[in-house]
C-alpha cells in the first residue's frame, strides 16, 4: 500500500503550482492596491514602465507604503510574463521596505506571497522558513485570519514533503478558525488543501467530499477564476485514483478551458499533465506522450519546476512502453537528477523548519556575556576563512566545469543529424548548470552579507561589500546565459545596465548618480565577459565611493566597442577626480585586480583626470562570440 501511494504522489500534478490559486482574500488585496497606483493598461511593457516610474517617485517622496505595493505589483508582472526568480527578487525588495518601516501587517502579507513563489520554484526549505516568520508576526498582531492563512500554507508545504497526516492537521486548525469568524474564501482554500492531503492518506471518499465542499463555497461567493479552476483540477485527481477516468478528464477539461479563457498559459499546465497521466494509467501511451511533453515545456519556460521530475518519469515510462529505449533512458536520467534534488529540498525544509521554531522560541533570551562574545568572534574568524576557501574552491570548480562543457559542445558539433534531439537536451542541461551556478553565487553572496553583518570594523565591512559586488557581477552573467537564447555569449550593453542597477542599489545611489551605456549591442564570450564585468564593477564601485562626495550628483558613462581586432572599453565620470581634495583610502586590492584582469586579456590601461576621471582599456585580439 505504501508503494502504491508513492506512485500516486509521483503521478499527481497539483494546482498549487499556480500562484493565483492561493488565498484570494490576502493576495488579491495587495494586487489591487498596487493597481490603484499604477494604471492597468493592455501593453505589458507599458505596465512595466509604469511600475518603474512609481517606484522612482515613491522613493523620491518617501511614500514607503506605495513603494512596497509597487514592488509587489512588479513582482506579479514578472510572475505573469517572465520567470518566478525575478518575481522573488521584487518581493524581497518589498519585504526590505516593510521591515525598515516596521509595517508589520504588510510585511506578514508579503511573506505569504513569497511562500507561494518559493513553492512554485520547489524551494520548500525557504518557503517553510518564510511562512513561520509570517505566522510569528500574525500571532503578535492577534490577527486570526492571518494565522489561519499561515496554517493553510504550512499544510500545502507539508503536502510536498509527503507529510500528509501533519498537513491535514494544520488544515483542520485553519478551518476551525475560518468557520468561527466566517472567512469564506480562505475556508474554501483550506478545504481544498485538506482534500489534497487526504487523497494520499487513502481517504478517497472523504477527500472527494471536502473538495466538493470547497467548490460549493467558491460557487456561493461567485468565484469563477483560478481558485475554483484549481478545485476542478484537484477533483480530477481524486476521480483519477478512484479509476473514474471519464469524470477525471471532464474536470481536467473544465480546468483547462477556464485557464485558457484567463489567457495565462501557466494555468493550463496542471490539467495538461494530468490528462496525459490518465491516458498513461489506461495504457494509451501514444495519446499520453504529447500531453506530458507539453507540460514539461511549459514548466521549463515559466520556471515552475517542482513537478518537473514527475513528468520526466512519466515520459520515460511512456517511451519505454513505445519501444524507444534511447529516449526512455535520457528522460530517466533527468528524472533521477530531479528526484534527488526534490528529496534534498525536503530534508532542507525540515531542517529549516526546526531552526525557525527554535529561533522563535529563543527570541527573548538575554544577550550573551562578554566571554561568549569573544568565543563568537573566534567562530566568525574561522567562518570568514571557511567562506574564502569555499569561494576559491567554487571558482576553480566553476572554471573546470565550464571548460569540460565547452569540450563536450565541440565534440557534439561533429555528430550527424540523428543527434539533433540530443543536442537540444544538452542545451537544456547547460542552461540548468548556469542556473545552478547563479544560485550558488547568490548563496555565496548571502553568506558574505551574513558575515559582514557580524563585523564591526569598517574596513572589513567595506571589503566584504566589495566581495559581494564581485560575486554579483559574475552571477548576472550566468543569469543572462540561462535566460538568453545563445548559451555561448553575453550581450554586453544589457549586462552593463543590469550590473549598474545592482551597484547603484548597493550604494543606495539611484537618485544621486546616473549611469549611461553609450554603446551598440555587442556580444562577447564568457571568458572575455567575466573579467570585463569584474573590471567595470571595480570602476563603478570606486566612482561611487570617491568621485561624488556627499550631496554631489553626477554621471558615469560606460562604452565598449570593437575596432578591427581590438576591443575598446572606457569608463568615465564627471566627479571630483584625483585633484578634488580627497584621495581614495582603500586597500588597493581593486586596482591590483583591474591590472591583473587587464593583463589576462592582453590589454593596456590609460587614465585621464581633466574633467573627472576617465579610464580607458585596449584589449588586443579579443575573442569573438
Amino acid at each position: 500500500m505504501k508503494r502504491l501511494l508513492l506512485l500516486v504522489v509521483l503521478a499527481c500534478v497539483s494546482w498549487s503550482s499556480l500562484p493565483q490559486a492561493s488565498s484570494k482574500t490576502q493576495e488579491d488585496t495587495l494586487k489591487t492596491s498596487a493597481s490603484e497606483i499604477v494604471p492597468i493598461v493592455e501593453d505589458t511593457l507599458q505596465q512595466y514602465d509604469n511600475f518603474k516610474k512609481t517606484i522612482q517617485l515613491s522613493k523620491k517622496n518617501k511614500e514607503f507604503k506605495t513603494l512596497g505595493e509597487a514592488y509587489i505589483g512588479l513582482a506579479q508582472w514578472h510572475e505573469d510574463h517572465t520567470v518566478l526568480d525575478s518575481s522573488i527578487v521584487y518581493l524581497k525588495k518589498a519585504i526590505s521596505v516593510y521591515e525598515k518601516q516596521e509595517m508589520t501587517k504588510e510585511l506578514a502579507e508579503t511573506y505569504l506571497l513569497l511562500v507561494t513563489n518559493y513553492s512554485g520554484t520547489a524551494e520548500y526549505d525557504k518557503g517553510s522558513e518564510t511562512v513561520f516568520k509570517a505566522l510569528a508576526l500574525y500571532e503578535k498582531l492577534g490577527d486570526q485570519q492571518g494565522v489561519a492563512q499561515c496554517y493553510t500554507k504550512i499544510c500545502d508545504l507539508l503536502y510536498y514533503s509527503d507529510s500528509y497526516a501533519e498537513g491535514a492537521d494544520y488544515c483542520k486548525k485553519a478551518i476551525a478558525i475560518q468557520e468561527k469568524y466566517g472567512y469564506e474564501e480562505d475556508l474554501a482554500l483550506s478545504y481544498r488543501r485538506l482534500a489534497e492531503n487526504q487523497l494520499f492518506l487513502g481517504d478517497l471518499d472523504e477527500s472527494l467530499a471536502n473538495m466538493n465542499q470547497a467548490i460549493n463555497l467558491y460557487k456561493t461567493i461567485g468565484e469563477t477564476g483560478p481558485p475554483i479552476l484549481a478545485c476542478y483540477n484537484g477533483r480530477g485527481n481524486i476521480y483519477k485514483y478512484m479509476e473514474r477516468y471519464q469524470e477525471a478528464i471532464e474536470d481536467y477539461n473544465r480546468c483547462y478551458e477556464g485557464a485558457k479563457a484567463i489567457g495565462l498559459e501557466r494555468y493550463m499546465m496542471p490539467p495538461t499533465a494530468n490528462i496525459g497521466h490518465v491516458y498513461l494509467l489506461q495504457g494509451k501511451y501514444a495519446e499520453a506522450l504529447p500531453y506530458n511533453l507539453r507540460a514539461i515545456e511549459i514548466m521549463k519556460r515559466i520556471g515552475n519546476s517542482k513537478n518537473l521530475w514527475e513528468n520526466y518519469m512519466h515520459v520515460s515510462n511512456i517511451y519505454k512502453e513505445l519501444g524507444d529505449y534511447k529516449s526512455a533512458l535520457e528522460y530517466h536520467e533527468l528524472y533521477e537528477q530531479g528526484h534527488t534534488e526534490y528529496l534534498n529540498t525536503i530534508i532542507a525544509r525540515k531542517d529549516s523548519e526546526l531552526q525557525v521554531k527554535y529561533e522563535t522560541a529563543q527570541k527573548d533570551l538575554a544577550i550573551l556575556d562578554k566571554e561568549a562574545k569573544i568565543a563568537q568572534q573566534r567562530k566568525t574568524q574561522w567562518l570568514y576563512i571557511g567562506i574564502a576557501g569555499l569561494l576559491a574552491i567554487f571558482l576553480f570548480g566553476m572554471y573546470f566545469t565550464l571548460k569540460n562543457i565547452r569540450k563536450k559542445r565541440k565534440s557534439l558539433a561533429i555528430l550527424n543529424s540523428e543527434l539533433d534531439a540530443k543536442n537540444r537536451q544538452n542545451e537544456l542541461l547547460l542552461k540548468e548548470i548556469h542556473h545552478r551556478v547563479k544560485n550558488n553565487l547568490e548563496m555565496v553572496k548571502s553568506l558574505i552579507a551574513l558575515q559582514s553583518a557580524k563585523l564591526e570594523d569598517g574596513a572589513s565591512k567595506e571589503a566584504m561589500l566589495a566581495s559581494q559586488n564581485r560575486v554579483q557581477s559574475m552571477g548576472i552573467i550566468h543569469q543572462k546565459l540561462y535566460q538568453g537564447e545563445n548559451l555561448g555569449s553575453i550581450e554586453m550593453k544589457d549586462y552593463f545596465m543590469n550590473l549598474s542597477e545592482g551597484v547603484l542599489d548597493t550604494f543606495n545611489a539611484e537618485e544621486k548618480v546616473k549611469i549611461e551605456c553609450a554603446m551598440d549591442n555587442l556580444n562577447l564570450d564568457v571568458d572575455t565577459a567575466v573579467p570585463i564585468g569584474l573590471i567595470v564593477n571595480e570602476l563603478l564601485t570606486n566612482a561611487l565611493k570617491y568621485a561624488f562626495p556627499e550631496g554631489v550628483k553626477g554621471e558615469i558613462n560606460i562604452s565598449l566597442a570593437q575596432k578591427d581586432n581590438d576591443l575598446l572599453l572606457k569608463v568615465s565620470d564627471n566627479g571630483i577626480g584625483k585633484t578634488g581634495g580627497s584621495q581614495p583610502k582603500g586597500t588597493g586590492f581593486g586596482t591590483q585586480l583591474i591590472q591583473l584582469l587587464t593583463q589576462q586579456l592582453n590589454g593596456t590601461i590609460s587614465e585621464d583626470h581633466k574633467n573627472g576621471t576617465a579610464v580607458s582599456f585596449n584589449f588586443k585580439n579579443f575573442k569573438v562570440a
